[in-house]
């Protein structure tokens, strides 16, 4: 008799969320008439989180790709009009990435496009239910463990 697996039935569960969350957010992506790849979004958004414009180099060791495929990417953007090379006013050798004027009404759109699916995700979920699952849900990404409420102490 085998025993079963709850924590491969967990991880089952995350899998099939993540892939239900792509899906939805997918939908409302395409709702929007926006044109840009769900790559092309995520380097849209880590785009948004430099300071100033970053090489190319740096857009592919954040999004843990090759600088090809950052190359391939900021190509579509660039004849989108959302992003554009300029040269590093300290070594005009080097070329940065930088948001255009439609890079950041596309961001915005992308923003209410992800609010609006995680919104029809949580919509079964009572506020006290939401609540606890961005509890969780933190503690999963900063992969530490929160004191338990009423628990013991030692």
């Amino acid at each position: 008799m085998t025993v079963p697996d709850p924590d491969g039935l967990l991880a089952e569960q995350v899998l099939r969320l993540t892939r239900r969350m792509h899906r939805i957010q997918k939908r409302h992506l395409e709702r929007r008439e926006l044109g840009i790849t769900p790559a092309q979004s995520r380097l849209l958004r880590t785009l948004a989180h430099y300071g100033s414009p970053p090489r190319m180099a740096d857009l592919a060791e954040r999004l843990e790709v090759v600088p090809r495929a950052v190359t391939t990417l900021v190509d579509g953007l660039e004849a989108s009009g959302r992003v554009r090379r300029v040269p590093d006013p300290a070594n005009r050798r080097v070329i940065r990435i930088e948001l255009t004027e439609d890079g950041h009404a596309a961001l915005r759109e992308l923003r209410a496009a992800r609010r609006a699916a995680a919104e029809e995700i949580l919509a079964p979920l009572a506020d006290e239910q939401r609540e606890v699952l961005g509890e969780l849900l933190d503690t999963l990404i900063d992969g530490t463990a929160v004191p338990r409420c009423g628990g013991t102490s030692a």
